[in-house]
């Protein structure tokens, strides 16, 4: 329960808002900040044709919140709605290698705002809502009730490598009480890494595979039985 207390900031903006916007770097509603953010965001590089959310109430609405620019972002619609609960699972692809600042999102004032956030880096193509409950996160977050752009930094060294992105929504403010879970506007930041470099991993990890020769030797061993 730890991030109750992590991220207080983000409820106390009030009146003292521009000391603590500077300081935490957590919300971005200022014009001198437009043009930072408009650098640093990874909006080219990711690959939304494969974007998937599991558990949205419209087909790909979680595709059309991260398909909304800089300038849409406190456009209220799109709005990506939970179905039969309140999680959320957003599968995010890049089309290459990119370093991750953090996350930019925005939610609700309302109980229906997502409250704690689980990303993988690198997810398993088999990643769904029972595995993301049991697989460790790469990183926790904790996402706070606002109708202001948060921007939620990640440990960056844990983030250096990364081609795709889950993020695990999994639960929401209404403490159960409230099956919708509301968010209008995500997006990313971070550097773009050049292809070169990975191509040459990718080409390594596709030669040196120890579980084929398993199987071969397996199928070799088994022979005897199994063929009638």
């Amino acid at each position: 329960m730890s991030h109750h207390h992590d991220h207080d900031h983000d409820h106390s903006h009030g009146g003292h808002d521009e000391e603590h916007a500077d300081a935490h770097n957590h919300v971005h509603d200022h014009s001198d900040d437009i043009t930072p953010a408009l650098q640093n965001l990874l909006y080219e590089q990711v690959d939304f044709s494969k974007l998937v959310t599991l558990n949205e109430e419209e087909s790909n609405s979680g595709r059309a919140i991260c398909q909304k620019t800089w300038t849409e972002r406190m456009e209220p619609e799109p709005e990506l709605k939970s179905s039969a609960d309140e999680q959320l699972l957003m599968i995010v692809p890049f089309t290459g290698q990119v370093r991750l600042h953090s996350i930019l999102i925005r939610t609700t004032p309302s109980p229906a705002s997502p409250k704690t956030l689980k990303i993988f880096s690198n997810p398993s193509d088999t990643l769904d809502f029972e595995a993301a409950s049991d697989t460790t996160p790469t990183q926790v977050l904790s996402v706070s009730q606002t109708s202001e752009i948060q921007e939620i930094p990640v440990k960056r060294a844990h983030f250096n490598t990364t081609r795709s992105l889950a993020l695990f929504f999994e639960d929401n403010w209404s403490a159960g009480e409230e099956d919708v879970t509301r968010i209008s506007y995500l997006a990313f930041k971070g550097d773009f890494m050049k292809l070169n470099k990975e191509a040459v991993s990718v080409v390594y990890e596709a030669a040196a595979n120890p579980a084929d020769h398993k199987l071969v030797q397996g199928t070799g061993v088994g022979v005897g039985r199994s063929v009638q």
